[in-house]
Order: structure tokens, then C-alpha cells, then sequence
């Protein structure tokens, strides 16, 4: 008796996956109003966002059997909100990546998958000879803040964001490979 294989696997994003991306993009900004957050809910992040991420090769989504069931932005460089930080990055002098923008569609919540995005994420930017990763969220998203220290992420202090302004600081975690 064989047993039925889910296929999930990340690959870089293309225009054509935009319409599913902004589905899950808004899913997760109604889950994260419903929790109590305010982070994500005014226009950020909007189309142009996700079309600029697709543009620099920085959009992945996360594939379960042919549909798009995540989406993250992997952006390598300078975060200019991160220049300014209460608190202190271990790793200042390697190049990093920052993990912006993840979501899960709301058809797979409860399946861990955003475990296997995150795996991936990490093992796609290894690939890519990156081994000092970024990422932030507010105090009140527990499922990132769990996610970052479930693959050892350390909280390094405190940032600042522009695009909510009714609570702009957000934790800041690092990951050195």
C-alpha cells in the first residue's frame, strides 16, 4: 500500500505567482489584525512591494503541491533600519541576509510549514555563501517571535520601522552560522 507524498519545496517567485503572494500577503495582514497587532495594516506591504522583492530576486515562495502556499522576502545587504539598534548585532562585519515579509497562507495554518520555509530560506542563502541572517518583528506577532527562536535566533535589541506608526519598534533577532 503506498502512502500519498505532499511536495513541498521554495523557489524564487515570478510576476505569474503575484496574485496568489497578495492573497496570502492579505490573509496574513487580517490575522494580524485579529491578533491585536498593527503591524501590516496600512498599505505596507502592497503589490509594488512584492513586485520590487520579485524584481531584485529577493520573493520565494513556499510550494505545497503545485500551489503557492508562502511567501518571504530574502534580502541580501544593507537594512537601513538596522543601522540603529538598541541593543548590539553579534556579527558586523559579514555580509547578511534579511528575512522580510513571511506568510503562510491561510489554507495550510496549523501545518507548520512556515518551519520548513524557514529551513529553506536559510539553506537557499548557505548556498549562496550567506551565513549571518536578520530578521525583526513586533512584540505582539508570537508566532514570528517563536518561529526566529525555534531556529535559533538570538534577540539582539530593539529597531525601528516607519510604516507603523502606532508602534514602530520591533524585535530584532540574528542567526550566525
Amino acid at each position: 500500500m503506498s502512502e500519498i507524498m505532499t511536495l513541498i519545496y521554495t523557489r524564487y517567485a515570478t510576476n505569474e505567482d503575484l496574485s496568489n503572494i497578495m492573497v496570502i500577503i492579505n490573509e496574513a495582514k487580517d490575522f494580524l489584525r485579529q491578533s491585536g497587532s498593527s503591524q501590516w495594516q496600512r498599505t505596507y506591504p502592497d503589490e509594488d512591494t512584492i513586485l520590487t522583492d520579485i524584481k531584485n530576486k529577493s520573493a520565494l515562495v513556499l510550494m505545497v503541491d503545485d500551489q503557492v502556499a508562502g511567501y518571504a522576502a530574502s534580502v541580501v545587504g544593507i537594512e537601513p533600519t538596522y543601522q540603529k539598534i538598541n541593543g548590539e548585532w553579534e556579527n558586523t562585519k559579514d555580509d547578511y541576509v534579511t528575512f522580510h515579509r513571511l506568510a503562510i497562507s491561510s489554507k495550510y495554518r496549523g501545518m507548520h510549514l512556515a518551519n520548513f520555509m524557514f529551513s529553506d530560506l536559510i539553506s537557499i542563502m548557505v548556498n549562496q555563501g550567506i551565513k549571518n541572517f536578520r530578521i525583526d518583528t513586533s512584540r505582539k506577532n508570537q508566532i514570528m517571535q517563536h518561529l526566529a527562536l525555534k531556529h535559533n535566533f538570538i534577540e539582539r535589541g530593539i529597531i525601528m520601522v516607519d510604516e507603523d506608526p502606532e508602534d514602530p519598534s520591533r524585535l530584532a533577532y540574528e542567526l550566525n552560522l
